[in-house]
C-alpha cells in the first residue's frame, strides 16, 4: 500500500527518474521501520489479545513509520512534501487492519480451542495473581483449581488429561516437577516467577568450571551503554523541553488559573542508590490533598482529591512534562524503575524485602512496569517487572521501550487507581 501510494503521488511530483535509488531507500527503511513497530507493539499477536488491540497496534504502527518515512522525505528531497496521502494511506490501513484483525481472530480462535486447563497455587494471593487467565475466556478453560499441593506424585495425577497448567506461588520442587513435565508430555505451562527466578536470569555462565556454576551480582552496565544513555537523556529531554515548550505553557496557565494554587507539585522521590530527589510535575491535586501529612496513591478517576484540570492532564501524561528537567539534570533517566516515594517504598519493604532491589539503576520517566504494568500494580509484580529489565538493559531495550511506551499513553487502564480506603497498592 505504501508503495502504491508512494509511486501513484510523490514519485512524479517530488521525485525524478534519477531518485530512484533515493526511493528504494525509502521502500526499504518502511519495511524494516514498520517491521520493528510491529513487534514493538506486538501487532500480530492473536493467541491472548482482542481483535481491538490488535488492530490498535497495528494502525499506531503504520502512523509512526509514515510519519518517520515524511520527515525522512523532507531531508532526502529538501523541499516540503504533502502529508495528506500518507495520512490517506494511513485511513485505507484501518480499515484493512480491522478486517483482517477480526477474520484472523476468528479464525485462529476456531483453530486453538479452549484449552482445558488447571490452576495450581499457594494461596488466596496467588490465585488473585492469576485472574487475568480467567478472563480470557476464549484461551483457557478453566475447570480445576488445586491450592497448596505438597506431593508431587499426587498431584501429577491430577493434571493428567489437562492441555494448560498455570503456576503459582508453590514451592520450588514442585515447580519444577511440573516444568518438567510440560515438557516431556507437551502441555503447555505458565509459571508466575518468584523474584529468585528473574534474579537468576540475570546469572552469568561461568566457563572456567568443569560444572555448571552461575554467577549472580549486582547490575553492573558497561560504561559504553551508560555513556550513550546519559547522552541519550540529554538530547532527547532537551529536544522535548523545546518541542513542547507551547504545550508546556498552555498546561502550566490552565493549572494555574483553575485555583491559583502552586503551579508545580514537588515531591521526594527515590532513585539509583536510594538516592533522593525532588520530582517535579504538574499539581494535578487540590493544595490540601494530602494536608494530614499521610503519603498516598491516587484511587483513580473518582478521587476527590483531583481537581477537573487535573484529571484531563492525567490522562494525556501531561502532568509527567516537567520530569524532563529532573531527566536533563540527571535525576532520573528516560527508562528505568517506577520512581517510587520513600515512605511508600518504605511500606512494601516491610512486608518484602527484596523490594529495594529495584534501585540498582536510576529511575526513569517509563520502563518495564511502568509500560507492561498499571498504576496500582502491586508492589510485588513491580518488582519483578523492574528487574526483568534490569536483567536485560540496553540501548536497544531502551528504545523498544520508549515506543512501547507510546501505546500505553491512550489506555484508560494503564492508569487505574488503587481502591478506595487504601493509600499504597499494597496487598
Amino acid at each position: 500500500m505504501f508503495i502504491i501510494c508512494w509511486r501513484f503521488y510523490y514519485y512524479g511530483r517530488y521525485a525524478v527518474r534519477q531518485h530512484l535509488k533515493g526511493d528504494l531507500i525509502l521502500y526499504a527503511l518502511y519495511t524494516v521501520l514498520l517491521f520493528l513497530m510491529n513487534r514493538t507493539y506486538d501487532a500480530y499477536s492473536l493467541g491472548y489479545r482482542k481483535a481491538s488491540d490488535n488492530t490498535y497496534s497495528q494502525v499506531l504502527s503504520q502512523v509512526i513509520t509514515a510519519g518517520i518515512i515524511w520527515i525522512v522525505s523532507l531531508l532526502m528531497y529538501m523541499k516540503p512534501t504533502n502529508p495528506l496521502p500518507l495520512i490517506g494511506l494511513c485511513a485505507v490501513q484501518l480499515l484493512w487492519d480491522m478486517l483482517w484483525s477480526v477474520t484472523a481472530k476468528k479464525t485462529y480462535d476456531s483453530l486453538h480451542m479452549h484449552k482445558r486447563t488447571v490452576i495450581i497455587y499457594e494461596d488466596e494471593e496467588d490465585l488473585r495473581r492469576l485472574e487475568e487467565v480467567g478472563q480470557i475466556e476464549h484461551k483457557f478453560n478453566v475447570q480445576k483449581n488445586i491450592r497448596n499441593p505438597q506431593d508431587y506424585k499426587e498431584l501429577e495425577k491430577e493434571v493428567e488429561g489437562f492441555e494448560a497448567i498455570v503456576v503459582s506461588g508453590v514451592n520450588a520442587t514442585l515447580r519444577n516437577g511440573l516444568a518438567k513435565y510440560c515438557i516431556e508430555t507437551g502441555v503447555l505451562g505458565y509459571f508466575a516467577p518468584h523474584v529468585g527466578d528473574i534474579i537468576m536470569q540475570g546469572s552469568r555462565h561461568m566457563r572456567n568450571f568443569s560444572v555448571a556454576i552461575m554467577s549472580v551480582r549486582r547490575a553492573e552496565p558497561t560504561p559504553e551503554y551508560l555513556f550513550l544513555k546519559r547522552a541519550f537523556d540529554i538530547v532527547v529531554s532537551a529536544i522535548g523541553l523545546v518541542v513542547l515548550s507551547p504545550f508546556i505553557g498552555i498546561t502550566a496557565l490552565t493549572v494555574k488559573l483553575y485555583d491559583h494554587g502552586p503551579l508545580l507539585y514537588k515531591q521526594v522521590r527515590l532513585t539509583k542508590d536510594r538516592k533522593e530527589f525532588k520530582i517535579l510535575k504538574f499539581r494535578s491535586m487540590r493544595v490540601d490533598a494530602e494536608k494530614d501529612g499521610v503519603a498516598r496513591l491516587s484511587t483513580g478517576e473518582n478521587d476527590d482529591h483531583i481537581t477537573p484540570v487535573g484529571k484531563v492532564i492525567r490522562a494525556c501524561r501531561a502532568d509527567e512534562l516537567p520530569q524532563l528537567w529532573n531527566i536533563l539534570r540527571g535525576d532520573m533517566s528516560i527508562v528505568g524503575p517506577r520512581r517510587e516515594r520513600p515512605e511508600i517504598a518504605a511500606q512494601y519493604e516491610e512486608e518484602m524485602p527484596a523490594f529495594g532491589l529495584r534501585l540498582q539503576v536510576k529511575a526513569g520517566l517509563t520502563g518495564y512496569a511502568q509500560v507492561y504494568g498499571k498504576y496500582n500494580t502491586n508492589p510485588h509484580d513491580k518488582l519483578e517487572m523492574d528487574l526483568m529489565y534490569i536483567n536485560k538493559m540496553s540501548v536497544v531495550e531502551d528504545l523498544r521501550l520508549m515506543f512501547a511506551t507510546v501505546r500505553v499513553l491512550f489506555m484508560k487502564e494503564s492508569t487505574a487507581g488503587i481502591e478506595a480506603g487504601k493509600t499504597t497498592a499494597r496487598v
